[in-house]
């Protein structure tokens, strides 16, 4: 698979004035640049954001992703 054409699905929560981001599927890009998405989970709540894929190597630094809210910052765990 291209990773270029892998993305993250992300479900963002907000809890106690902190947002929360939980990996909850992949999507990819077809040829017409529309999305098919994967979900493992299905989030009743909050929104989804869906951003590049960042293999593990590359992206340990840029992982936890980083939330602002309400002037704090919170640190999201990827599962």
């Amino acid at each position: 698979m291209d990773q270029a054409k892998m993305k993250i699905v992300y479900q963002i929560s907000e809890r106690g004035g902190s947002k929360y981001w939980n990996r909850v599927g992949v999507a990819f890009v077809n040829a017409d640049g529309s999305l098919n998405v994967k979900l493992e989970s299905v989030p009743v709540s909050g929104e989804m954001q869906i951003r590049d894929y960042v293999p593990r190597e590359e992206g340990a630094s840029a992982t936890p992703r980083r939330a602002e809210s309400n002037g704090r910052s919170a640190f999201a765990k990827s599962a």
